[in-house]
């Protein structure tokens, strides 16, 4: 009995040796195939680096909002401006707003594009004769030269973002408020404001 499970062992042994060196084979073979299929690209000489400004420190890098100018466009609407021009950026300008219940900036119009993104809250908007309301969290593209105000019908102060694709701010301000006072009938103002002017 003892003499024929010995060999049984071996031919078990040799099995079992057999199959490691076949797995850690084809692993080693695995490894190759994906190093000789996967493409490496390096960024060197695909884009040039531009300085705008001698940075040194993090802090050139950034803009605590609390430090940023303060203006206040309108009754209960207050917004921190990082002017791109201020701070190295080509291209770009960033405004957050503090706008507190009923706070709303009055009609006013940019150059250029606008973003808008706010995370939470509720904001009835005014774009040029067409009123919506929009509940965060969103983003909306408001189109250059288009007349626009926004007022924050929730209960909470919302921080909206708003971003412009140039480096200085500015824009222009038609010293007109689309809102009536009942902000749930959102009934637009804009077009007899519009005929107003034009009698002037």
């Amino acid at each position: 009995m003892k003499m024929k499970v010995l060999p049984l062992l071996l031919v078990g042994l040799v099995v079992m040796t057999g199959a490691c060196t076949t797995s850690s084979h084809d692993d080693k073979h695995d490894a190759v195939v994906s190093a000789q299929t996967r493409e490496v690209y390096s960024i060197l000489n695909l884009v040039k680096e531009h300085t705008i400004i001698a940075m040194k420190y993090y802090t050139d890098y950034s803009a605590q909002v609390e430090k940023l100018p303060v203006i206040n466009p309108g009754p209960g609407e207050y917004v921190h401006v990082m002017e791109g021009q201020r701070y190295g950026y080509n291209n770009l300008t960033i405004g957050i707003t503090e706008t507190f219940p009923n706070g709303a900036p009055p009609m006013h119009s940019h150059e250029g594009e606008e973003s808008h993104v706010l995370l939470e809250g509720e904001i009835l908007y005014a774009l040029a004769d067409t009123m919506f309301t929009m509940k965060g969290p969103y983003i909306i593209n408001i189109p250059a030269g288009v007349p626009h105000a926004f007022k924050n019908i929730g209960k909470k102060t919302a921080n909206l973002v708003v971003i412009f694709p140039t480096n200085i701010w500015k824009y222009d301000v038609l010293d007109y408020f689309p809102f009536k006072s009942d902000t749930a009938k959102t009934v637009s103002r804009f077009s007899a404001f519009k005929k107003s002017l034009a009698k002037k």
